[in-house]
């Protein structure tokens, strides 16, 4: 493994989950691509398993739905949930779904979605596909949602729409030791590396147009959440609060500065953003949608502090994003951003750690200060379960992104009050999450069947409607 590309670690795509929204979407269309639709003169006849955790919580996590507008062949980066809701009623009415393509294909999920509650030997989030034709058995594929709607196939390739780092990387790393080094070597931030790894060449002054293309979606995700009110679907009746700690903030600001403090802004636009997403909105992984808030929340806080003009505010996103990215791939590769297979400290803890190394890069930091940053704020998020109440992405997902991003802000001042010498490395902790996260109770690892899942308002998962 290389390290992994900006699109690898950042996807446009809508809520509410990157590994159970998104990947299932994903695989489903990709299933249906490879079969010879083209010939085809009889309708497909599909079914569907759901493995694990997309068994257990796929239901809040708007699984079911996803599915089956993948299977119209629609993608989650253009998807709208518009698009989702007409394929569901579609299919649940006639049983019978027209793709994008024009073909024909017979799938009522009353009939042809199935739940087991044992997750597969891969992974936690796992899917079966069949097809028949008439009555002859076509085609079965196994696919596995690993995080940040990365998906994987049961042989273990990528099916993600960013290809990964392929092997001419000119600078190879599969630890932060390794990333350091090439660093100091060849006298680079963190950010060029990652940018020459995707054999790009940015100078100060050129505008890193992915970059910017992914603030923005990002940045109007922030301003939707924060400009929106009432209740959030799903049958817990939670209600969004973003907007209204935003007005509180704004009609306690002085004069032309920003509202508040730097961490109290970000904590309300982490939220913003989480709750556009439990909304089923468009929004970035990062590195999922459960922890989506915390790397924008930080960056656009940052962002606040600085009168930057139009060249200024693409250097700093640029830095941010690619440095993060650089460290979210560190925890891809050795440890998981899955909530499934770690718990929550797989995907907030590396958003926090993420945003913590992505504010210290733009501050001037260097590399081991970047680290220092990046393992301060995952640190103390080790052992943090994912326990949604109702199997839903909102309690305590939303206030924990929150909560997160003030982490991430903490992590980088402490950083940068020191010379870059410290006792854990980042790569110690990644290790610790990747441990923790096996020695961890199956129950606290996105199946709502333990931690407040259960104790917080004492609602069984199965309860609560999608």
């Amino acid at each position: 493994m290389q390290g992994f590309a900006l699109n690898d670690i950042f996807k446009i795509g809508i809520g509410p989950s990157s590994s159970h929204t998104m990947g299932p979407m994903h695989a489903a269309q990709h299933f249906l691509s490879g079969l010879d639709v083209c010939h085809a003169t009889e309708p497909y006849r599909i079914e569907v398993t759901l493995h694990g955790s997309l068994a257990a919580t796929g239901e809040g996590h708007g699984t079911p739905g996803a599915i089956t507008a993948g299977l119209m062949g629609h993608h989650y980066d253009t998807v709208t949930l518009v698009d989702i809701e007409l394929a569901w009623e579609i299919a649940m009415n006639t049983g019978r779904l027209q793709s994008l393509a024009g073909h024909s294909i017979q799938f009522k999920p009353t009939d042809a979605l199935h739940r087991d509650t044992q997750p597969l030997p891969n992974h936690p989030n796992g899917m079966t596909f069949k097809a028949w034709r008439s009555n002859e058995f076509i085609a079965e594929a196994q696919y596995f949602s690993v995080g940040g709607g990365m998906v994987e196939d049961q042989e273990g390739r990528a099916l993600a729409t960013g290809d990964l780092v392929d092997d001419e990387t000119p600078f190879p790393y599969a630890s932060m030791d390794q990333l350091v080094a090439w660093c100091d070597s060849e006298d680079l931030s963190i950010a060029q590396l990652q940018a020459k790894n995707e054999h790009l060449c940015l100078r100060s002054e050129s505008r890193d147009a992915h970059a910017i293309t992914l603030w923005q979606v990002m940045s109007e995700c922030i301003d939707r959440g924060l400009s929106t009110e009432g209740e959030l679907p799903g049958g817990l009746r939670v209600k969004r609060r973003a907007a209204a700690l935003w007005r509180r903030l704004l009609s306690n600001s002085q004069g032309g500065k920003a509202p508040a403090n730097q961490a109290q802004r970000a904590m309300v636009y982490a939220m913003a953003v989480n709750e556009e997403n439990a909304a089923g909105g468009r929004l970035v992984t990062a590195p999922t949608n459960g922890a989506a808030g915390i790397v924008p929340a930080v960056l656009r806080a940052h962002l606040d502090e600085h009168r930057l003009n139009s060249a200024g505010i693409n250097r700093h996103v640029s830095t941010f994003l690619r440095t993060a990215t650089a460290i979210g791939s560190l925890f891809k590769m050795n440890a998981s951003i899955s909530g499934a297979e770690v718990g929550c400290q797989g995907e907030v803890g590396a958003a926090a750690s993420m945003a913590a190394a992505g504010l210290t890069a733009v501050m001037g930091g260097s590399p081991r200060q970047i680290e220092n940053a990046a393992e301060i704020a995952v640190e103390h998020c080790l052992g943090l379960t994912c326990d949604p109440i109702g199997g839903l992405v909102q309690v305590p997902c939303i206030e924990r992104n929150g909560m997160g991003a003030v982490k991430a802000i903490a992590a980088s001042d402490l950083a940068l009050a020191g010379d870059g010498q410290f006792m854990i490395s980042l790569d110690q902790v990644i290790d610790t999450v990747r441990e923790t996260g096996k020695d961890m109770d199956s129950r606290y690892k996105e199946t709502a069947r333990g931690g407040l899942a259960i104790h917080g308002l004492k609602i069984p998962v199965t309860a609560v409607e999608c």
